[in-house]
């Protein structure tokens, strides 16, 4: 199962939006979407979801035109959109029946999810009387009940904490085992990077960045070794010039060419105890703000 956002144009007015928008996505794979506020993101998901129509442009699924009910995709907003004073079992299932469930079906599925995530004994109860953490994870169940083959998160993480987010983990990683495109839209970019294989950076409506993550990395320089070790000031002392000091335990050392490192690492472990030496490859984070920064946009 393959997405493709093909050449997407969109405008609102005399404002441009989104200016030639391309990226594919996988299913049995993560793919992240990421940009500054205001860059395009929202606009795309929207689109992809046939919420708005581009003005030129298609997206595609396994090469044919996508349909909202017929592509069947789950959707967990930034924006949290559920009823306070709604009884938690009464909305999910009317979510599920808007997605095409059958009521019977609905209730059958929700009533797994609620168990799935620890949520079973507030079935019955108002939403308005959940923990933010909880009222999340209800959210995330209307995006996943329908068995959608499409499931984009949008901030997925946010508010929650660390017991429900390695929950939370657990259902990301079996919604990419079970085969379907999972879309990622964050901020929080160790998420990004432990999930997604594919990225694509959208810089003022543009594609600034698009491709494998790993690929990405080591396409950068690989001149520079991390050494963690005791002996680190030893180090640092005989690469003086080349070397700068990090968090306790670790060294930054700049080689003469990318060619030098399998030399040097040899040399580096045959004379100091080391407990790690890598070479670097800058953070998710690190190639975000170099190709995401600039002139921020005004709205999605």
């Amino acid at each position: 199962m393959i997405i493709e956002v093909n050449n997407v144009n969109k405008s609102f007015g005399a404002k441009k939006v989104l200016r030639g928008i391309s990226f594919k996505a996988e299913g049995g794979k993560a793919f992240g979407l990421l940009g500054r506020n205001g860059a395009g993101k929202t606009t795309t998901i929207r689109i992809i979801m046939n919420v708005f129509r581009p003005d030129s442009g298609e997206v595609l699924l396994d090469g044919d035109p996508i349909e909202r009910f017929g592509a069947r995709i789950g959707y967990l907003p930034e924006e949290r959109g559920l009823y306070p004073k709604k009884v938690i079992i009464e909305q999910l299932v009317y979510f599920a029946m808007l997605n095409g469930m059958e009521k019977k079906d609905a209730v059958s599925s929700c009533d797994k999810w609620l168990g799935r995530l620890g949520m079973s004994e507030y079935r019955d109860k108002k939403l308005e009387t959940l923990s933010k953490g909880n009222q999340q994870k209800i959210q995330l169940i209307t995006a996943v009940a329908h068995d959608p083959r499409i499931v984009i998160l949008d901030e997925p993480f946010s508010g929650l904490d660390p017991v429900n987010a390695l929950l939370l983990k657990d259902v990301v990683r079996e919604l990419i085992s079970s085969g379907k495109i999972v879309l990622f839209s964050s901020h929080q970019m160790n998420y990004i990077e432990e999930f997604c294989d594919d990225i694509a950076i959208i810089r003022n409506g543009e594609i600034a960045l698009c491709g494998p993550l790993d690929g990405i990395k080591r396409s950068y320089p690989r001149d520079r070794l991390v050494i963690r070790s005791k002996d680190y000031e030893r180090i640092a002392y005989e690469f003086r010039g080349t070397t700068t000091l990090g968090k306790s335990g670790e060294v930054m050392l700049t080689l003469p060419s990318p060619e030098d490192k399998n030399t040097v690492m040899k040399n580096v472990t045959e004379k100091y105890d080391v407990d790690e030496i890598k070479v670097f490859e800058p953070t998710l984070n690190d190639i975000f703000v170099e190709y995401a920064g600039g002139k921020r946009g005004e709205n999605e």
